[in-house]
């Protein structure tokens, strides 16, 4: 493991809570592999082994339900772990996992850190926190969707991206569109439509490319009541 996987394990969700020797057994048995862009990392139904912690890139979780359409779960990059809830408890992943761009991955075994938590306990209390962490994640998803129009989902989602606090900001998409609905409960064509509408809130976007006009003003936008649209009209 190179210098820069290091310091993104542990300065990650999963491993920055855990104390440095404790950091050091797990890695120790760690392994850093690069995949292509639609690579697998693991099926829906397999037998959970290993836990992924992101280096470079963005990874994907899916479901693929009966009809045999994709209902996108979670979207990943550097930093984030996935694959922790389910590894602990020798289950199945409940989800596939698909490289979405070029990536590097580091794969914890799991049986080291079940292990390293039968010797030092208190080591599972840092590793858990975590998955409520992804559950706080899926529960904001929620609310999104439930409380939120397609437009300001979509304006949320460039906010996340920008480095810019105010005035106006270049945002780099970080995968294809189709994703990019997928992640916000959105049909293809809704995100075109939902683009469309945010050029009256100034956002212009160009291929891959989101111009924001004002990013302050964007963000009142998105945490705008829907219901006052009504109100207004």
């Amino acid at each position: 493991m190179n210098a820069d996987s290091d310091l993104v394990a542990r300065r990650s969700l999963l491993l920055a809570s855990v104390p440095r020797e404790a950091q050091d057994a797990i890695l120790e048995t760690a392994s850093v592999r690069d995949h292509d862009r639609g690579a697998t990392v693991f099926l829906q139904g397999e037998r959970a082994a290993a836990v992924y912690i992101v280096v470079r890139g963005w990874v994907k979780l899916y479901r693929i339900a009966p009809n045999g359409s994709e209902a996108v779960v979670g979207v990943f990059t550097r930093g984030h772990s996935f694959g922790e809830a389910v590894a602990f408890n020798h289950e199945a992943y409940p989800v596939s996992a698909e490289c979405a761009t070029d990536c590097t991955l580091i794969r914890l075994e799991t049986a080291a850190i079940l292990r390293l938590i039968t010797r030092q306990p208190e080591v599972a209390l840092s590793l858990i926190s975590a998955t409520f962490a992804h559950l706080h994640r899926l529960v904001a998803q929620i609310e999104q969707l439930k409380a939120q129009t397609g437009a300001q989902r979509v304006a949320e989602f460039l906010l996340e991206l920008t480095e810019c606090e105010c005035g106006p900001c270049a945002v780099m998409l970080p995968y294809d569109k189709v994703l990019i609905a997928g992640r916000l409960g959105m049909k293809p064509e809704s995100l075109s439509r939902a683009f469309a509408k945010l050029r009256d809130k100034g956002v212009t976007v160009r291929q891959n490319m989101a111009l924001i006009k004002d990013v302050e003003a964007l963000h009142d936008y998105a945490l705008e009541d829907p219901a006052e649209a009504w109100t207004r009209s």
